[in-house]
């Protein structure tokens, strides 16, 4: 990973780490909005902690940047890609992909919210870990037009951007070294995504 091979203690210059890892931080962005399987938001934190450490002037500006736009962008595919699937007879790969990850009470959650908030729950949804998905398909199937979706999701992304930068930022301000700050960051960011499905097992039993 080009951001944890750039905090190591022997960094190479800050010229050659940003013409590599902005447009690296940018292409997984990019395909982990499209294949929720990438840890996005440990990608931005790593790379805000490089960037905090770094001399170069808007340094964390460009991170910031980078990875909301990619975040866009994946989205508005990933959702056009699902409308052609529920346009389609026989659906997509993709639409099953985002059925596969959108079990049967998170889409109920996410129906009833849209329900009741309209296009400002694509904020939350893009802050609460694996909430996007349920969100989506819930705007997938409520027929929300491509253009409502993107305008609902430019705030989302923007949201998620700089929370997983604040992230990167506390883990660099602590540690004096990129690599430690890396390791914090990432380990916070995936105790965040594993948190609520933890919880949700820990109270199933008792319910």
């Amino acid at each position: 990973m080009i951001f944890l091979t750039a905090a190591a203690t022997t960094t190479p210059p800050e010229s050659t780490q940003q013409a590599i890892g902005y447009p690296t931080l940018f292409l997984l962005v990019l395909i982990g909005a499209l294949v929720p399987v990438v840890p996005t938001g440990a990608l931005v934190s790593s790379a805000a902690v490089v960037a905090f450490h770094q001399t170069a002037p808007f340094a964390l500006l460009l991170v910031f940047a980078v990875a909301a736009l990619a975040a866009f962008l994946g989205d508005v595919a990933l959702y056009w890609l699902g409308q052609r699937g529920m346009r389609s007879k026989n659906g997509s790969r993709w639409l099953e992909t985002l059925r596969d990850r959108a079990p049967e009470d998170r889409l109920a959650q996410a129906q009833e919210k849209l329900s009741d908030h309209g296009i400002a729950v694509l904020v939350l949804s893009r802050l609460v870990p694996a909430g996007r998905i349920p969100v989506m398909l819930a705007c997938l199937m409520a027929k929300m037009p491509l253009r409502t979706f993107a305008r609902g999701d430019v705030p989302a992304c923007l949201a998620w951007a700089v929370t997983y930068q604040l992230i990167g930022i506390l883990g660099g301000s602590l540690f004096s070294e990129p690599w430690e700050g890396v390791v914090a960051a990432v380990a916070l960011t995936l105790a965040i995504s594993v948190a609520p499905s933890v919880w949700r097992r820990v109270r199933r039993p008792a319910a």
